[in-house]
């Protein structure tokens, strides 16, 4: 669940704001490759102990982010291409 208190939205954002400048940097043919590398160094720094129970957790995160992307940004774009060109 993304939705944290905006006291650690504002630390983070803070901290995550220059790592988001810097992948602005890069060329569209390589953002992809970009950003599955920055994730996985982000969830493998923080579930590092090699144990299944973490690797289950760290898989939860990533459909959670995964979901709440498609919620928040896809499904709304889908509603209107229905709109637009009416439902299957």
């Amino acid at each position: 669940m993304p939705y944290i208190k905006q006291e650690l939205r504002k630390d983070i954002d803070e901290r995550l704001n220059p790592l988001i400048q810097l992948l602005d940097w890069c060329e569209n043919d390589e953002i992809d490759g970009v950003m599955n590398y920055v994730i996985t160094k982000i969830i493998r720094s923080q579930y590092n102990n090699g144990h299944y129970g973490e690797y289950n957790a760290a898989v939860g995160v990533l459909e959670c982010a995964k979901l709440e992307l498609y919620r928040r940004a896809i499904a709304p774009y889908e509603d209107i291409k229905i709109q637009e060109n009416g439902d299957v």
